[in-house]
Protein backbone atom coordinates (compact mmCIF):
# COMPACT_ATOMS: atom_id res chain seq x y z
CA UNK A 1 0.00 0.00 0.00
CA UNK A 2 0.79 3.63 -0.57
CA UNK A 3 2.75 4.90 2.43
CA UNK A 4 -0.26 6.77 5.13
CA UNK A 5 -0.05 10.65 5.26
CA UNK A 6 1.41 11.15 8.88
CA UNK A 7 0.75 14.63 10.59
CA UNK A 8 2.71 15.02 13.85
CA UNK A 9 1.79 17.27 16.37
CA UNK A 10 2.84 20.64 17.89
CA UNK A 11 4.07 18.35 20.97
CA UNK A 12 6.19 15.12 21.60
CA UNK A 13 3.18 12.73 20.50
CA UNK A 14 1.40 9.96 23.02
CA UNK A 15 -1.86 9.98 21.22
CA UNK A 16 -2.96 8.67 17.55
CA UNK A 17 -6.31 9.38 15.34
CA UNK A 18 -5.54 6.55 12.30
CA UNK A 19 -8.28 7.79 9.88
CA UNK A 20 -9.53 5.80 6.78
CA UNK A 21 -11.27 7.69 4.14
CA UNK A 22 -13.94 7.08 2.11
CA UNK A 23 -14.43 5.24 -1.03
CA UNK A 24 -12.99 7.03 -4.08
CA UNK A 25 -11.37 9.70 -1.57
CA UNK A 26 -7.77 9.93 -0.77
CA UNK A 27 -5.39 10.19 2.20
CA UNK A 28 -5.39 13.70 1.79
CA UNK A 29 -9.76 14.12 2.40
CA UNK A 30 -9.28 14.50 6.32
CA UNK A 31 -6.56 16.11 6.52
CA UNK A 32 -7.95 19.89 6.83
CA UNK A 33 -10.03 17.99 9.47
CA UNK A 34 -7.24 16.63 11.28
CA UNK A 35 -5.00 19.53 11.11
CA UNK A 36 -8.17 21.85 12.72
CA UNK A 37 -8.41 18.79 15.51
CA UNK A 38 -4.33 19.01 15.90
CA UNK A 39 -5.56 23.12 17.29
CA UNK A 40 -6.70 21.26 20.37
CA UNK A 41 -5.24 17.82 20.82
CA UNK A 42 -1.54 19.46 20.71
CA UNK A 43 0.09 15.99 21.56
CA UNK A 44 -2.20 13.67 19.03
CA UNK A 45 -0.18 12.41 15.97
CA UNK A 46 -2.63 11.21 12.70
CA UNK A 47 -2.48 8.48 10.82
CA UNK A 48 -4.04 8.72 7.55
CA UNK A 49 -3.57 5.22 4.93
CA UNK A 50 -4.72 5.15 1.27
CA UNK A 51 -6.87 2.57 0.03
CA UNK A 52 -5.65 0.85 -2.90
CA UNK A 53 -6.97 1.85 -6.34
CA UNK A 54 -9.16 -1.70 -7.68
CA UNK A 55 -12.06 -1.67 -9.81
CA UNK A 56 -15.56 -1.38 -7.87
CA UNK A 57 -18.50 -3.46 -9.45
CA UNK A 58 -21.22 -1.46 -8.14
CA UNK A 59 -19.65 1.71 -10.10
CA UNK A 60 -19.19 -0.35 -13.27
CA UNK A 61 -15.85 -1.79 -12.67
CA UNK A 62 -14.23 1.55 -13.03
CA UNK A 63 -10.83 1.43 -10.71
CA UNK A 64 -10.65 3.69 -7.35
CA UNK A 65 -9.66 3.87 -4.20
CA UNK A 66 -11.52 1.03 -2.45
CA UNK A 67 -10.83 -0.62 1.08
CA UNK A 68 -12.82 -3.69 -0.92
CA UNK A 69 -15.43 -4.37 -3.62
CA UNK A 70 -18.64 -3.77 -3.31
CA UNK A 71 -20.59 -6.41 -5.64
CA UNK A 72 -23.85 -4.86 -4.82
CA UNK A 73 -26.14 -2.19 -2.90
CA UNK A 74 -29.18 -4.25 -2.16
CA UNK A 75 -30.57 -6.03 0.10
CA UNK A 76 -27.55 -5.18 2.22
CA UNK A 77 -24.18 -4.87 0.94
CA UNK A 78 -22.49 -7.53 -1.07
CA UNK A 79 -18.96 -7.20 -0.24
CA UNK A 80 -15.32 -8.79 -1.03
CA UNK A 81 -14.71 -9.65 2.84
CA UNK A 82 -11.16 -11.24 1.61
CA UNK A 83 -10.49 -7.38 0.26
CA UNK A 84 -11.99 -6.41 3.91
CA UNK A 85 -10.21 -8.55 5.79
CA UNK A 86 -6.52 -7.42 4.17
CA UNK A 87 -7.37 -3.64 5.32
CA UNK A 88 -8.39 -4.39 8.80
CA UNK A 89 -4.66 -6.34 8.82
CA UNK A 90 -3.32 -3.24 7.37
CA UNK A 91 -5.17 -0.88 10.08
CA UNK A 92 -3.53 -3.55 12.84
CA UNK A 93 -0.58 -2.90 11.57
CA UNK A 94 -0.86 0.77 11.82
CA UNK A 95 -1.83 0.15 15.42
CA UNK A 96 1.30 -2.27 16.21
CA UNK A 97 3.41 0.43 14.58
CA UNK A 98 2.02 3.46 16.98
CA UNK A 99 2.42 0.90 19.64
CA UNK A 100 6.20 0.27 18.72
CA UNK A 101 6.65 3.74 18.82
CA UNK A 102 5.43 4.17 22.55
CA UNK A 103 1.69 5.00 22.00
CA UNK A 104 -0.44 3.22 24.66
CA UNK A 105 -3.66 1.22 23.35
CA UNK A 106 -5.72 3.15 25.16
CA UNK A 107 -4.22 6.54 23.42
CA UNK A 108 -4.68 4.76 20.11
CA UNK A 109 -8.28 5.71 18.32
CA UNK A 110 -9.65 4.47 14.76
CA UNK A 111 -11.87 6.69 13.00
CA UNK A 112 -13.53 6.15 9.25
CA UNK A 113 -15.91 7.48 6.98
CA UNK A 114 -18.03 5.38 5.12
CA UNK A 115 -16.32 2.78 3.57
CA UNK A 116 -13.56 3.46 5.95
CA UNK A 117 -16.12 3.30 9.05
CA UNK A 118 -16.49 0.07 8.16
CA UNK A 119 -13.20 -1.09 8.08
CA UNK A 120 -12.87 0.35 11.61
CA UNK A 121 -15.44 -1.19 12.84
CA UNK A 122 -14.54 -4.27 11.54
CA UNK A 123 -10.93 -4.12 12.58
CA UNK A 124 -12.06 -2.83 16.47
CA UNK A 125 -14.82 -5.29 17.30
CA UNK A 126 -14.14 -8.33 14.89
CA UNK A 127 -10.56 -8.53 14.16
CA UNK A 128 -8.65 -6.79 17.29
CA UNK A 129 -8.70 -8.42 20.57
CA UNK A 130 -7.79 -5.80 22.90
CA UNK A 131 -9.14 -2.65 24.18
CA UNK A 132 -8.23 0.87 22.25
CA UNK A 133 -9.04 4.15 23.03
CA UNK A 134 -12.34 4.18 20.73
CA UNK A 135 -13.75 4.42 17.13
CA UNK A 136 -15.09 7.13 15.41
CA UNK A 137 -17.66 6.06 12.73
CA UNK A 138 -18.97 8.47 10.20
CA UNK A 139 -21.54 7.96 7.97
CA UNK A 140 -20.94 4.34 7.90
CA UNK A 141 -22.65 0.75 8.74
CA UNK A 142 -20.92 -2.59 9.78
CA UNK A 143 -21.19 -5.59 7.13
CA UNK A 144 -19.51 -8.41 9.11
CA UNK A 145 -21.44 -7.28 12.74
CA UNK A 146 -24.34 -9.85 11.67
CA UNK A 147 -22.02 -12.57 11.36
CA UNK A 148 -20.79 -12.12 15.36
CA UNK A 149 -22.55 -12.94 18.92
CA UNK A 150 -20.63 -11.40 21.22
CA UNK A 151 -17.73 -9.59 21.95
CA UNK A 152 -14.94 -10.25 24.78
CA UNK A 153 -14.51 -7.94 27.65
CA UNK A 154 -11.60 -6.16 26.37
CA UNK A 155 -13.23 -5.34 23.18
CA UNK A 156 -16.07 -3.71 24.78
CA UNK A 157 -14.04 -1.23 26.71
CA UNK A 158 -13.53 0.17 23.24
CA UNK A 159 -15.71 3.10 22.91
CA UNK A 160 -17.25 4.12 19.95
CA UNK A 161 -18.75 7.68 18.25
CA UNK A 162 -21.50 7.35 15.35
CA UNK A 163 -22.44 10.14 13.38
CA UNK A 164 -24.92 10.13 10.36
CA UNK A 165 -26.45 12.69 8.33
CA UNK A 166 -30.50 12.07 8.56
CA UNK A 167 -30.61 13.04 4.67
CA UNK A 168 -27.84 10.27 3.70
CA UNK A 169 -28.45 8.62 0.55
CA UNK A 170 -25.65 6.83 0.04
CA UNK A 171 -25.03 4.93 3.52
CA UNK A 172 -29.08 5.28 4.80
CA UNK A 173 -29.20 6.22 8.72
CA UNK A 174 -30.32 2.58 9.33
CA UNK A 175 -27.67 1.19 8.42
CA UNK A 176 -25.79 3.25 10.54
CA UNK A 177 -27.88 3.14 13.24
CA UNK A 178 -28.07 -1.07 13.23
CA UNK A 179 -24.13 -0.68 13.80
CA UNK A 180 -24.85 1.06 17.17
CA UNK A 181 -27.84 -0.97 18.56
CA UNK A 182 -25.03 -4.28 17.88
CA UNK A 183 -22.31 -1.85 19.76
CA UNK A 184 -25.35 -1.28 22.70
CA UNK A 185 -26.42 -4.79 22.61
CA UNK A 186 -22.77 -6.00 23.57
CA UNK A 187 -22.24 -3.64 26.01
CA UNK A 188 -20.13 -1.13 24.49
CA UNK A 189 -20.17 2.75 25.47
CA UNK A 190 -21.65 4.13 22.07
CA UNK A 191 -22.90 7.34 21.06
CA UNK A 192 -25.24 8.23 18.62
CA UNK A 193 -25.13 11.36 16.69
CA UNK A 194 -27.50 12.67 13.81
CA UNK A 195 -27.13 15.86 11.41
CA UNK A 196 -29.03 17.56 9.17
CA UNK A 197 -26.37 16.12 6.34
CA UNK A 198 -26.49 13.62 3.19
CA UNK A 199 -23.17 11.45 2.80
CA UNK A 200 -20.52 14.60 3.93
CA UNK A 201 -19.22 16.29 7.15
CA UNK A 202 -20.44 19.43 8.89
CA UNK A 203 -18.80 21.22 11.57
CA UNK A 204 -20.79 20.99 14.16
CA UNK A 205 -19.92 17.40 13.30
CA UNK A 206 -16.17 18.30 13.85
CA UNK A 207 -16.52 19.97 16.95
CA UNK A 208 -18.54 17.29 18.53
CA UNK A 209 -15.44 15.05 17.64
CA UNK A 210 -13.19 17.46 19.23
CA UNK A 211 -15.36 17.12 22.33
CA UNK A 212 -15.04 13.46 22.24
CA UNK A 213 -11.47 13.44 21.45
CA UNK A 214 -10.42 15.65 24.63
CA UNK A 215 -12.56 13.79 26.72
CA UNK A 216 -10.48 10.45 25.91
CA UNK A 217 -6.91 11.77 24.86
CA UNK A 218 -6.91 15.22 27.04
Amino acid sequence: MTNPLILEPQKPADACVIWLHGLGADRYDFMPVAEALQEVLLSTRFVMPQAPTRAVTINGGYAMPSWYDIKAMSPARAIDESQLEDSAAEVIRLIKEQQAKGINLSRIILAGFSQGGAVVLHTAYIKWQEALGGVMALSTYAPTFADSTELNASQQRTPALCLHGVYDPVVVPAMGRTAFEYLKQWGVSATWQEYSMEHAVLPEEIQDIATWLIERLR
